[in-house]
């Protein structure tokens, strides 16, 4: 007698189907297969944990730059901001030669003047500079006469 019980009709049709034998034979590379998947899976983790904790100290050295050059950046712009001072603008004029120029004079669009020019006075230098719109007074000078020329 055999292990198998004879199969009739139906059941023996689709007993054809599977694979007559020992599976034995088609289990290795299957599990070969899976072990092979799960080392490639664990080594491209690996990899990829890898690049991120170097992406991550990339960032802090990105970070710490900047920090360090938005520091420089504020210095620069205290200094600039000290040298861009009115009076350390007048000081250091005044140190070149520079005098406070006179009264000016003003051209309106349809071409008349508006003020008297006046030529700057080097005894004005002592004074100091006194910027306020109270201090400019505009007078209006006669229409110029017209040159014989038109």
């Amino acid at each position: 007698m055999s292990s198998k019980p004879e199969l009739k009709g139906r059941a023996a049709r689709l007993a054809q189907l599977l694979p007559a034998g020992s599976g034995q034979a088609a289990r290795t590379p299957f599990v070969l297969l899976v072990v092979l998947l799960l080392a490639g899976g664990l080594i491209g983790l690996l990899v990829l944990n890898s690049a991120l904790s170097e992406g991550a100290f990339r960032l802090d050295d990105l970070q710490r730059e900047t920090k360090n050059l938005t520091d420089e950046e504020q210095a620069l712009q205290r200094d600039i901001d000290a040298y861009s001072a009115p009076d350390a603008l007048q000081r250091r004029a005044r140190e070149l030669g520079m005098v406070p120029g006179g009264d000016p004079a003003f051209l309106e669009p349809d071409g008349t003047v508006k003020g008297v020019p006046g030529p700057a006075r080097p005894a004005a230098a002592r004074t100091p500079l006194v910027l306020a719109p109270e201090a400019m007074v505009t007078r209006t000078l006669p229409p110029a006469s017209p040159t014989p020329g038109r």
